[in-house]
Protein backbone atom coordinates (compact mmCIF):
# COMPACT_ATOMS: atom_id res chain seq x y z
CA UNK A 1 0.00 0.00 0.00
CA UNK A 2 1.56 3.13 -1.19
CA UNK A 3 0.52 6.51 0.81
CA UNK A 4 0.37 10.33 -0.71
CA UNK A 5 4.29 11.23 -0.32
CA UNK A 6 5.35 8.04 -1.29
CA UNK A 7 5.71 6.65 2.05
CA UNK A 8 5.08 2.35 1.79
CA UNK A 9 3.15 1.82 4.75
CA UNK A 10 3.86 -1.67 6.11
CA UNK A 11 1.56 -4.22 8.33
CA UNK A 12 3.61 -4.17 11.52
CA UNK A 13 3.37 0.06 11.84
CA UNK A 14 1.96 1.20 15.38
CA UNK A 15 2.67 -1.97 16.86
CA UNK A 16 5.25 -0.64 19.75
CA UNK A 17 2.64 2.17 20.41
CA UNK A 18 0.42 -0.37 21.13
CA UNK A 19 2.59 -2.77 22.89
CA UNK A 20 4.00 0.22 24.71
CA UNK A 21 0.71 1.73 25.76
CA UNK A 22 -0.44 -1.93 27.14
CA UNK A 23 2.86 -1.85 28.89
CA UNK A 24 2.43 1.63 30.94
CA UNK A 25 -0.89 0.53 31.54
CA UNK A 26 0.05 -2.51 33.31
CA UNK A 27 3.11 -0.63 34.99
CA UNK A 28 0.29 2.18 36.24
CA UNK A 29 -2.01 -0.92 37.87
CA UNK A 30 1.10 -2.58 39.65
CA UNK A 31 2.23 0.88 41.22
CA UNK A 32 -1.27 1.95 42.10
CA UNK A 33 -1.87 -2.00 44.06
CA UNK A 34 1.79 -1.50 45.93
CA UNK A 35 0.94 1.79 46.89
CA UNK A 36 -2.31 0.26 48.60
CA UNK A 37 -0.38 -2.58 49.67
CA UNK A 38 1.77 -0.16 51.54
CA UNK A 39 -0.53 1.83 52.81
CA UNK A 40 -2.66 -1.31 54.58
CA UNK A 41 0.89 -2.35 56.13
CA UNK A 42 1.88 1.21 57.03
CA UNK A 43 -1.84 1.30 59.09
CA UNK A 44 -1.16 -1.92 60.44
CA UNK A 45 2.24 -1.21 62.39
CA UNK A 46 0.77 1.96 63.01
CA UNK A 47 -2.00 0.25 64.09
CA UNK A 48 0.30 -2.25 66.63
CA UNK A 49 2.25 0.53 67.98
CA UNK A 50 -0.67 2.28 68.97
CA UNK A 51 -2.33 -1.10 70.77
CA UNK A 52 0.95 -1.67 72.57
CA UNK A 53 1.33 2.10 73.85
CA UNK A 54 -2.27 1.76 74.84
CA UNK A 55 -1.88 -1.29 76.88
CA UNK A 56 1.25 -0.44 78.53
CA UNK A 57 -0.49 3.40 79.36
CA UNK A 58 -3.33 1.08 80.80
CA UNK A 59 -1.34 -1.16 82.43
CA UNK A 60 0.78 2.03 84.23
CA UNK A 61 -2.65 3.81 85.74
CA UNK A 62 -4.19 0.36 86.62
CA UNK A 63 -3.43 0.97 90.52
CA UNK A 64 -6.25 3.63 89.99
CA UNK A 65 -9.05 1.09 88.76
CA UNK A 66 -10.47 -0.46 85.66
CA UNK A 67 -12.29 1.86 84.60
CA UNK A 68 -9.57 4.66 84.58
CA UNK A 69 -6.96 2.45 82.80
CA UNK A 70 -9.08 1.82 80.15
CA UNK A 71 -10.12 5.21 79.86
CA UNK A 72 -6.07 5.65 79.93
CA UNK A 73 -5.88 3.37 77.06
CA UNK A 74 -8.80 5.11 75.13
CA UNK A 75 -6.78 8.37 75.49
CA UNK A 76 -4.04 7.52 74.34
CA UNK A 77 -4.99 5.26 71.18
CA UNK A 78 -7.34 8.38 70.62
CA UNK A 79 -3.82 10.83 70.33
CA UNK A 80 -2.17 7.58 68.00
CA UNK A 81 -5.11 8.51 65.60
CA UNK A 82 -6.56 5.08 66.18
CA UNK A 83 -9.72 3.82 67.93
CA UNK A 84 -9.95 1.74 71.08
CA UNK A 85 -12.04 -1.15 69.83
CA UNK A 86 -12.28 -3.42 73.40
CA UNK A 87 -10.03 -2.85 76.50
CA UNK A 88 -10.38 -5.80 79.31
CA UNK A 89 -8.86 -6.59 82.31
CA UNK A 90 -7.75 -9.87 83.28
CA UNK A 91 -5.76 -10.25 86.70
CA UNK A 92 -2.83 -7.52 86.27
CA UNK A 93 -3.22 -7.25 82.68
CA UNK A 94 -4.62 -5.14 80.58
CA UNK A 95 -5.56 -6.50 77.18
CA UNK A 96 -6.61 -3.94 74.26
CA UNK A 97 -7.72 -4.14 70.85
CA UNK A 98 -7.39 -1.35 68.30
CA UNK A 99 -8.69 0.10 65.25
CA UNK A 100 -6.87 2.31 62.65
CA UNK A 101 -8.96 2.65 59.40
CA UNK A 102 -6.73 2.49 56.14
CA UNK A 103 -8.58 3.53 52.72
CA UNK A 104 -8.16 0.89 49.99
CA UNK A 105 -9.04 2.60 47.30
CA UNK A 106 -12.13 0.58 44.68
CA UNK A 107 -12.36 -1.87 47.94
CA UNK A 108 -13.32 1.20 50.38
CA UNK A 109 -12.49 1.62 53.72
CA UNK A 110 -11.38 -0.80 56.21
CA UNK A 111 -9.76 -1.36 59.62
CA UNK A 112 -6.20 -2.20 60.50
CA UNK A 113 -7.07 -4.19 63.33
CA UNK A 114 -4.14 -4.96 66.41
CA UNK A 115 -4.33 -6.72 69.87
CA UNK A 116 -1.84 -5.67 72.69
CA UNK A 117 -1.41 -7.10 76.40
CA UNK A 118 0.47 -5.41 79.08
CA UNK A 119 0.99 -6.05 82.87
CA UNK A 120 3.51 -6.45 85.63
CA UNK A 121 4.43 -10.33 84.69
Amino acid sequence: MRLAFGRVLRDDEGGATVLAALAMSALIVVVVMVIHVGSAVGARHQAQSAADLAALAGAGSLDRGMADACETARGLAGRMGTVLRECTIADWDVIVTVGQPVFLGRFGMSDAIASARAGPG
